[in-house]
């Protein structure tokens, strides 16, 4: 697809203030900046970092991390997964079960990455065994735990058994375990947050050591949202953390899970477009251009009184109160979504910029 139908009337060096609306904007320099913290932050306490790329699924933004020593990266689905390893991105963890007939296509993608796969049942350990065997490959693989979070992941007291089966595949190479503390990413009490997710991260510990005790390679233990990284990054059991969204961050990320290191670098630009009411403004960014099921935007460079009041397909509606009762038509906003996952899926480019013109168009990925 030519670039122009991503940023129809967008020319590099615009200024943000003449950009078409609503668009999805990237500080670049805030990208860069938020990737030199966590670096910091995981060499400081000895961790590797395999950021997860679901949010943005961008090659320039994987560029940066590659750059900055990252030790790989991870993927939520195959086809994420298939597109790093398209960029040149070769250490590639699937931090997600699959369906078993996508499995012998994970195995050809062994022939170009040396991708990790992440197992938590039987069935789906025989199932990729078989599809090595087809694809005449050896597969790293990665026993996933339930530490409390009650999605995916084996029971801890399954991990071994499972393990165990793992190693005595033929075509399937055992390298660790994973857990996700995800249930604890917003638990506003800063000390009991800092306590929950120890108590959940000395499980992966308690399994780690009774895979040593039985002689099962345990060389990666993996954990770490953005909203739990700066605790977790501070277990000594963990060996790698997977937090992805850091380098975009948003309204959610900072508030709801109380993450203050990272710059917001992800906006979406918006215009009114009508004042029906004194106290209501629409602006032209909707549901088809930002989410707020999760948390609603903050907006920036703005006056107090904004709130989303309700979002249709291409309108959003904003209630209005004193100083924002001024706001006029053709007045643009600028804003920092709620939470940047449900956002960018919608788009299929970032506009780049050095927070004053446009630097780049940096496309998004597959969804």
């Amino acid at each position: 697809m030519h670039q122009d139908d991503w940023v129809s009337g967008i020319e590099l060096g615009m200024e943000l203030e003449a950009l078409p609306t609503p668009v999805l904007c990237l500080d670049a320099g805030a990208v860069q900046r938020n990737i030199e913290r966590m670096t910091a932050l995981c060499r400081q306490h000895g961790k590797q970092w395999r950021p997860h790329i679901k949010g943005h699924r961008c090659p320039q933004i994987m560029a940066l991390l590659r750059a900055a020593g990252c030790s790989g990266v991870t993927c939520a689905t195959l086809r994420e997964a298939q597109y790093a390893a398209a960029v040149g991105i070769r250490d590639i963890l699937i931090a997600n079960q699959m369906a078993l007939n996508k499995l012998p296509r994970l195995a050809r993608l062994r022939h170009v990455a040396d991708v990790i796969l992440t197992l938590d049942d039987e069935q789906q350990l025989l199932a990729a065994e078989q599809a090595a065997r087809g694809e005449g490959v050896r597969l790293r693989a990665i026993v996933e735990v339930d530490i409390g979070m009650h999605r995916a992941g084996t029971r801890p007291e399954d991990a071994v058994t499972l393990a165990e089966r793992i190693a005595q595949a033929r075509h399937l190479e055992l390298v660790g375990i994973m857990g996700y503390e995800g249930h604890l990413l917003d638990v506003p009490d800063p000390d009991e947050k800092r306590t929950r997710i120890r108590d959940a991260l000395d499980i992966l510990a308690h399994v780690r050591d009774a895979f040593q005790r039985r002689g099962l390679r345990c060389d990666i233990v993996s954990a770490g949202g953005t909203g739990s990284c700066e605790h977790t990054v501070t277990h000594p059991v963990v060996t790698e953390l997977q937090a992805g969204g850091l380098v975009m961050m948003d309204v959610y990320y900072r508030h709801a899970c109380q993450v203050h290191r990272f710059d917001y670098a992800l906006t979406v630009r918006t215009s009114i477009v009508s004042r029906p009411a004194p106290d209501r403004a629409i602006i032209d960014a909707g549901r088809k251009t930002h989410d707020v099921s999760l948390q609603p935007p903050e907006f920036l460079d703005a006056p107090a009184g904004i709130r989303v009041l309700a979002l249709n397909a291409e309108h959003g509606i904003l209630a209005l109160s004193a100083p924002a009762t001024d706001l006029r038509v053709g007045q643009r906003l600028a804003f920092v979504p709620g939470y940047s996952d449900f956002t960018t899926m919608l788009h299929r480019c970032f506009v780049a910029h050095d927070g004053k013109r446009v630097v780049g168009f940096w496309p998004i990925g597959p969804r």
